[in-house]
Formats: C-alpha cells, structure tokens, sequence
C-alpha cells in the first residue's frame, strides 16, 4: 500500500474512534508534513484521500476540518438517507389532493384493453404522436412553445439529464455547470468520466464572461445550466442574461443543457422569461420531467433536442436503458390530457406560497436566499456555525436533515457556510415545527 494511504488510513481510525472529533481542524499540510515526517507532495495526497472519503472538508482561507456527519450515500438528494426523522433534504412536493387527481387516469388505464395497449410493448425514446403533443401542453412556456417532433422521453428528469450529458459530452471531456450545481450532475458525470468546470455565479445564474473564459481556457464540449429557479440558490435570469448567454452559445458553437425542472413553478405570467431554448432552439436542450409537479413514483422526463441532435440523444437513451416504460407514458399522457397536470401544478404554486410564510416567520433574521416561488432555500448560516457541523447538530438536537452545500459545490474540498433546505416533501405542521427547531439550533451555536 502506498505510504499516503496508510497514513490516510491511521488519521480515518483517529476519526472513527473519537480522537479527532467533527469540527476539529486538521493542522496546515506543511506542519502535517514536518510532524510525520513525509514530504510536502505526500501531505497533499493525504488529504486528497482524506477528502475523497469524505472524512474531511476543506473551507477555503480556513483549512481543513473533520466533517461533522458522513458523506451522503451515493448522490446526495437521490435517496431518503434516514439520518433525521424530519428529512429537509429530499424535496419532492405532494400538494394535498393530488393523489385523488392522479387516481383518475390510472382508474382508466386499469381497463384490460387500454392496460394491454400501455404494457404490450418497449416505448420508444420518441413515444407516440399522442405522447409528444401531450408534452407539449405540458412544456410549453409563455412566449415558447416546444416542437413535437423534437420531443424526447426518458423514465425521469435525472436519466433525461443523463442521456443529454452522454450524448453531448465523451468521456474525458469538459462540461461547464454552474459553481453550485445540482449534485446528481457531479455524481452522473464521475460516472460517464466527465470532468466537470465550474462558472462563477452571480445574481442572475451563470456569468457570459466566465463561460466564455473557461471554454477558452480549455474548449468545453457542452454545458449545464438552470436558468430558472435554480436549485440550490433560487436564482432565474432575466431576457436579457438568457439572450445574452444565446449568443455567446452560437458564437462559441456550444450546446447547452438547460435544466426547468423547478420552472413550472413561476406563474405563466407575460414577465415570466421564456426558457433559453427559445432564445437558441438549435443550441439548447431542455430537460424536464413529471416527478416534481406529480410524484416521482410514475414519472416520466423530457428531452427536447434540436433537429441535428436527435438521432444521437435517442441512441444515449436507448444504449443508457433510459426511455420511459410504456405504462408511465400512457399516464403521462392522461394525466396531461384530463387536467390533472394543470390542476397539480395550480395546487404547488399555492403550496410555495404558504410554505414561504412558515419560512419568514421562523427563520427572520436569518440570511437567505429563496424565491416566494421555490420549494428550497439557501441559507447563510450566522458565525461561528459551519455548514458540516450544523447538519450534524440539527440531525442530533432537532432531528432534522438539510444538505451542507459542499454538496452542491463544485470539485473536491469545496465548502460553504451555508445549508440548503428543502421545503417539498413533509406536511406543514411537520415543516413549520422542523424551521422552528432549527431556528433554535443556529441561535444556540455549536
């Protein structure tokens, strides 16, 4: 074994048994050095290992600190991890009534001749003619409306996304997303060998300059985007951002993967900004799904894909298994077509708005960064809190889960003094005695 791992090795017992203890700040890597006696070259590489388990957290002009809780198991927000009895980290929302809207498509869908039209044979990744028109009521967006037969389906939003990055991006290559970024694009892009660029981020999403900047540094093979309402931070660009990323799009020949997963949130609305595909429909793809505005149990994703492109997104969701199953499709299908999408979506953005007024009234004071119509919000936490330690305290004095954002950061040992909350999934009772715990928690100190 080489010699950096076994010293990572006797520092992860350290931890393990108590003697270096969450929070705790691991000594400068030229004085870990000198104390083991071992080049400066092999220290970084300890705690590059160190990291790379997830033991450790480095805060930039801070040093290196013993995480407070383990890392996530496999991506994080993809699983319920049961850390907390109130899980703020999964965000999947259920407006109340929903359940009885969705029950009257599958009571169709439960008649032997539709049910044997639905289960006899694979979709296809481009389904049915009935299907793509269906997607587009669902899609389309003031000012934007998807073509038919650019549209794409995948079981979920997070194999459309997979799909469109295996498409766009070989292995090895360099795809920009944004400085904090949705964690399941970091987790498939290790998967697919993608190597990942961070864009600097401002008060409307992702700065021109810094696209264009990393692209010339190294060329990009595509990049990743949420214009609107992006997750973790709430942020959506106006016209004028998105025109202006379109045309450095077209002038730099990249492809962009525009995520609107949270979009259908905003009200359709004459200022509400047309999505970037409008801008660059040749440029741009976009990815959506029905996990978040139904349920994500029966589901089905989007991929709208511009002509040149459709042939190859369609081989990366046939070669990737991740076209829609037939039955999900057909309910997709129902339940766009019998109201019960528009009816779901109507329910949420009211749910946004009364989970807002919980968050106002038990985190004031509190530095946030949210929309009135996002289901999560960004919060700064006030010194001398880390965002590991924090997560750690909430799951052990108030029995809550939230996700530190170092694991939306993009690249290893990246940390930031601030927590995502996730407003979606429990009722509101739950939710609003859960901000009221860690309100307490932050006040309190660590």
């Amino acid at each position: 074994m080489e010699e950096y791992r076994r010293i990572a090795d006797r520092v992860e017992a350290a931890v393990r048994d108590g003697r270096l203890r969450p929070g705790d700040r691991l000594p400068p890597q030229r004085v870990f050095a000198r104390r083991h006696g071992i080049a400066n070259s092999t220290s970084i590489r300890v705690y590059g290992e160190l990291a790379r388990r997830g033991l450790v957290v480095g805060e930039v002009g801070r040093g290196t600190f013993v995480r407070a809780a383990p890392p996530l198991p496999g991506p994080a927000l993809a699983e319920a991890t049961g850390a907390a009895p109130v899980d703020l980290q999964l965000n999947y929302p259920a407006a109340e009534g929903q359940s009885e809207l969705m029950a009257r498509a599958l009571a169709a869908l439960a008649r032997p001749d539709v049910l044997a039209e639905a289960v006899s044979r694979p979709a296809a990744a481009t389904g049915t003619a009935e299907a793509r028109e269906a997607a587009v009521a669902v899609l389309a967006r003031p000012g934007w409306t998807p073509d038919p037969d650019g549209v794409l389906f995948a079981g979920n939003g997070r194999q459309a996304i997979a799909a469109a990055l295996s498409a766009l991006v070989p292995p090895g290559g360099r795809l920009g997303v944004e400085a904090l970024t949705y964690p399941l694009v970091k987790a498939v892009a290790e998967r697919l060998g993608i190597r990942l660029v961070p864009l600097a981020l401002d008060a409307e999403g992702v700065r021109p300059e810094a696209l264009e900047a990393a692209h010339r540094g190294g060329p990009l093979s595509a990049v990743y985007l949420q214009p609107t309402l992006h997750n973790p931070l709430s942020t959506t660009a106006g016209e004028e951002r998105r025109a202006e990323l379109a045309a450095l799009l077209r002038r730099l020949d990249l492809t962009a993967v525009e995520d609107t997963t949270w979009a259908f949130l905003l009200p359709d609305a004459p200022d509400t900004p047309a999505p970037l595909a409008a801008h660059a429909p040749e440029r741009v793809l976009l990815v959506d799904s029905l996990s978040k505005r139904l349920a994500p149990g029966l589901t089905v994703g989007y991929v709208v894909v511009p002509a040149r492109l459709r042939t190859v997104v369609a081989d990366a969701l046939r070669s990737g298994a991740w076209t829609a199953g037939g039955l999900a499709l057909a309910a997709a299908t129902r339940w766009t077509g019998d109201g019960t999408v528009a009816e779901a979506v109507a329910l949420k953005r009211a749910d946004t708005e009364a989970r807002h007024a919980l968050v106002r009234r038990r985190l004031a004071g509190q530095t946030l960064r949210t929309s009135p119509h996002a289901y999560y919000c960004w919060w700064e936490l006030p010194a001398p809190w880390r965002a590991e330690t924090f997560t750690a305290a909430a799951a052990a004095r108030a029995g809550v889960a939230v996700t530190p954002g170092s694991a939306f950061a993009v690249g290893r040992g990246v940390a930031f003094d601030a927590v995502r909350v996730g407003l979606a999934s429990p009722p509101r009772p739950v939710l609003d005695a859960a901000l009221a715990r860690l309100a307490t928690v932050a006040a309190e100190g660590p």
